[in-house]
C-alpha cells in the first residue's frame, strides 16, 4: 500500500484532481482508496472511502467552544490528530494500492501546524510521497511562480516525505503558456529572464533572490502539467508516482 497526500494552496485543485486521478488509476485496474482530511468541506467531486468529517465535524466545533469557522477549522486541525489511529485503522482495512488523501483547503491547517507532520506520519507506516500544485493560472506570472516555489520548498521542509510537483488546471491556459511555466521549473536561466522581461523595481529583486536561495538548496522543482478536466498528464503523474514509491513497478503487488 501507498499513501498519496494532495496539498496545495486554496483553489489549487487538490479535489477535483483526487477525483479525476481516482478515477484514472480505477481504470487501470489499480485499487483506489479515498481519504478527505478536509473538516470543513460541504461538497465534495468524489465519495470518500474515509471521511474526516466522520469524526470532526466543524458546526459542532463552533456551536461547542463558541469559535467562528476559521477558529473552529484550526482546532479541528488538532483534533484530526487524536483520531488519526482510527482514521489509519479504517484505511488498513481498506487494504488497497495506493491511498489518495486530499488535504484541506487551506493549505496552511495542514502544512504549518504541529498536527499536519504527525498525522502524515501516524496515518500510516507504508510508503509515503506528496503531490504538491501549482495554480496554473496563478503562476504565469514569475513573481506568483517564484512565491509559490517557496511554499513548496517550506512544505518538503515541514513533512520530508518525497515529493512530485504538478502544474494543475493547465486546461485553462494556452500551451504556450503551459510551456514557459514548465520551462522555468526546468531551467533556472528560462525563470531568471522572465524575471528580468516581466518585473521590476523590488518584485524584480526580490524574485531573483528568492528564486537563486531556493536553487541553492540543490533542490529540484519540474513541473508535470495536469488538467483534471481532460485527464492530461495522468500517465505522466502516474509515471512519477511509479518510479517513487514502486521504482518504477505497478501499485499492486
Amino acid at each position: 500500500m501507498f499513501i498519496v497526500f494532495i496539498i496545495g494552496t486554496a483553489g489549487s485543485g487538490k479535489s477535483v484532481l483526487t477525483a479525476a486521478f481516482s478515477n484514472w488509476l480505477k481504470m487501470q485496474e489499480q485499487d483506489v482508496a479515498i481519504v478527505n482530511l478536509d473538516p470543513g468541506c460541504l461538497n465534495l467531486p468524489y465519495t470518500a472511502d474515509v471521511d474526516v468529517r466522520d469524526y470532526v465535524n466543524v458546526s459542532s466545533i463552533m456551536d461547542e467552544y463558541g469559535l467562528g469557522p476559521n477558529g473552529a477549522l484550526i482546532m479541528a486541525a488538532d483534533l484530526i490528530a487524536e483520531e488519526i489511529d482510527k482514521i489509519g485503522a479504517e484505511i488498513e482495512a481498506l487494504n488497497p494500492d495506493i491511498v489518495l488523501v486530499d488535504t484541506p483547503g487551506q493549505m496552511e491547517l495542514f502544512a504549518f501546524r504541529a498536527s499536519g507532520p504527525f498525522i502524515v506520519s501516524e496515518i500510516s507506516k507504508e510508503p509515503k510521497a506528496i503531490i504538491y500544485l501549482f495554480d496554473a493560472v496563478f503562476c504565469l506570472n514569475p513573481l506568483n511562480y517564484v512565491s509559490n516555489l517557496f511554499l513548496s520548498a517550506a512544505v518538503y521542509n515541514r513533512f520530508l516525505v518525497p515529493q512530485i510537483h504538478v502544474l494543475s488546471k493547465c486546461d485553462l491556459i494556452s500551451q504556450d503558456e503551459v510551456n514557459s511555466v514548465v520551462d522555468w521549473s526546468a531551467s533556472p536561466k528560462a525563470l531568471e529572464h522572465a524575471i528580468e522581461e516581466k518585473l521590476e523595481g523590488t518584485r524584480r529583486l526580490l524574485s531573483r533572490n528568492m528564486m537563486k536561495a531556493i536553487y541553492s538548496l540543490g533542490t529540484r522543482f519540474l513541473l508535470i502539467p495536469v488538467s483534471a478536466k481532460t485527464n492530461e498528464g495522468l500517465v505522466n503523474l502516474n509515471m512519477a508516482l511509479e518510479r517513487v514509491l514502486a521504482r518504477g513497478e505497478k501499485y499492486t503487488y
